[in-house]
């Protein structure tokens, strides 16, 4: 034992503890966090009492008198009192600016009858100058029996002020005739493809506008000034954190990044951002960018395959159910979706596509699996968003083709109220099929599609784990066998999410060496009835260790 050999190996054992030894002094801990009841997602480590933080990023996790011994003269300490702490959530599909937009503007979201919807119009419009538009809103016509609102509705209360309210699934607006006399729209307006223009029995415009449609007045709205984008964006962050949001998923088409990145560069970004642009604008409007900051990350692409449900623009296999000669319509052509995805995966960016009906994500499923073919395997992480209804023979290609499914549980127990009279008994079997897809091996990763639905990570996992619909009809569940646990809930708003934006290394998880994103509860999520999720509250939000969400202050 005495030989060379013993001498050469105390020798590199010493070098490595003094190398040890320097770097733990070199290493400030600005921050303990103890006493608490820490998830940390990561396998090798479940739990932990404490964790040290240096500047943006844990450098220590693990029992409180370890994690304590790390204290220098200047730490702080901050006393949990057993509150429970996850890693901070990821929302993996939000519209950033169209959310703050319409926490600015009218509420319509939980407008329950047709009175309703026209007095906050009416209500609205009166606070605001002749000419401003009328924006967002968020409307819900199956909360007072499905019938679409019309034109007539609220003309004569908006006769100054053109009015461009969406339905909450963004599929579908309606206009006022201020609106449409701006945009030029008319009986004699011709029918648009991969749209809709609703028409009376004369052939008038009622005022509703579906999908493609929808642009030809969208077109003619006036472009937010940078003021109303910054506090639309700081309205939207406030939100987000409230809700425990540490990072998003921002599929913008409104210019969320150059104002991210000015409060970015000011110090005052509150939440990480991964920016993704539209799909088949990339090349004429925004070029080849890809930014991998750990406040403002580039790279991501979105495009879209059909419609949604509640518009009835979901392509589908077989007919809508209440509109027999109905069975939804594809956005983009096959062929132009593919050249689209082909050119920005040869860019070497992320490629993620909005499919709702069976027929849209068999489409797409097909266009992925081409791809790969004749380009070769490589670490795309292709994704598709939504993905609501399944053909049953296309739930395992999802793990086969190595595609991440980017779901929105909210929309199952929102939708759930009336899908089944749309589509019928069989095909809601594979809707929203979270537990099937689970089995199959495919990563699930959650959003909320804010503001298609609130951003609200707990009632997400709420929606998931029991699939109880908003109007109280499914008390054991709404196709009950596609619940999931509150484990896997918790990995698709943390882990997985970060792995769907090639983030993994530096968040998701709470281990040493990744950001110091994480939330508060007060009362641990795991371990509470699955019923009472939803009521859990966030305390506090953290992003890069510093608090920037705090109830009581609120």
């Amino acid at each position: 034992m005495n030989g060379p050999h013993f001498f050469k190996t105390l020798f590199f054992t010493c070098v490595l503890g003094f190398a040890f030894s320097c770097q733990k002094q070199s290493t400030h801990t600005d921050l303990i966090i103890f006493n608490a009841d820490i998830w940390t997602g990561n396998s090798q480590q479940p739990y932990a009492r404490a964790m040290a933080i240096s500047e943006d990023k844990i450098i220590a996790i693990g029992d409180e008198s370890t994690i304590k011994a790390l204290k220098d003269t200047s730490t702080e300490l901050i006393d949990m009192q057993g509150a429970f702490i996850t890693p901070g959530f990821i929302d993996s599909h939000v519209h950033m600016m169209m959310g703050g937009n319409s926490l600015l503007s009218v509420q319509l979201r939980d407008a329950k009858t047709p009175e309703a919807f026209k007095k906050r119009i009416s209500e609205y419009a009166k606070t605001l100058k002749p000419g401003a538009w009328v924006l967002e809103g968020n409307w819900d016509h199956t909360l007072w029996g499905g019938e679409l609102p019309k034109k007539e509705w609220i003309d004569a209360d908006t006769q100054e002020n053109p009015v461009v309210v969406n339905r909450m699934d963004g599929h579908m607006v309606l206009a006022n005739s201020l609106a449409l006399k701006i945009a030029g729209i008319n009986n004699h307006t011709p029918d648009i493809p991969g749209g809709e223009i609703v028409r009376d029995t004369n052939g008038n415009p009622t005022g509703i506008l579906k999908d493609n449609a929808m642009n030809v007045l969208l077109d003619k709205i006036p472009r937010m000034s940078e003021k109303q984008k910054e506090n639309s964006l700081k309205a939207a962050i406030d939100y987000l954190v409230s809700n425990g949001v540490t990072s998003v998923h921002d599929v913008d088409s409104l210019g969320t990044y150059d104002i991210a990145k000015q409060l970015k560069d000011a110090g005052e970004l509150k939440v990480r951002i991964y920016a993704v642009n539209p799909l088949n604008h990339w090349k004429k409007r925004f070029g080849v960018i890809k930014e991998d900051d750990k406040w403002l990350k580039t790279g991501g692409l979105k495009g879209f395959v059909d419609g949604s449900l509640g518009s009835h623009t979901a392509a589908f296999n077989e007919p809508y159910l209440d509109k027999p000669q109905n069975s939804g319509f594809f956005i983009n052509t096959e062929e132009n979706l593919y050249k689209w995805i082909s050119e920005a995966d040869e860019a070497e960016l992320q490629v993620m596509v909005h499919a709702i009906g069976d027929k849209a994500n068999h489409s797409l499923l097909n266009s992925f699996e081409r791809l790969v073919k004749e380009k070769g395997k490589k670490d795309r992480r292709l994704r598709i968003e939504h993905a609501q209804h399944l053909q049953p023979a296309d739930i395992k290609r999802f793990a086969e083709l190595d595609i991440i499914v980017s779901v929105q549980p909210y929309h199952a127990i929102d939708d759930g109220r009336w899908a089944e009279e749309l589509i019928g008994s069989e095909r809601i079997k594979t809707t929203y099929a979270f537990n099937s897809l689970i089995n199959s091996k495919a990563l699930l990763v959650f959003g909320s599609d804010w503001p298609v639905a609130p951003a609200t990570p707990l009632e997400g996992m709420y929606a998931a784990v029991t699939r109880q619909t908003l109007d109280g009809a499914n008390p054991d569940g709404w196709i009950p066998e596609q619940k999931i646990s509150i484990e896997q809930a918790l990995f698709a708003y943390t882990k997985n999410a970060a792995f769907a934006s090639f983030e993994e290394s530096r968040k998701g998880t709470l281990e040493p060496g990744k950001l110091a994103d994480f939330v508060v509860l007060n009362k641990n999520v795991t371990k509470v009835k699955s019923e009472e999720i939803k009521d859990l509250k966030i305390l506090k939000t953290y992003v890069g260790g510093k608090k920037v969400f705090d109830s009581s202050s609120h």
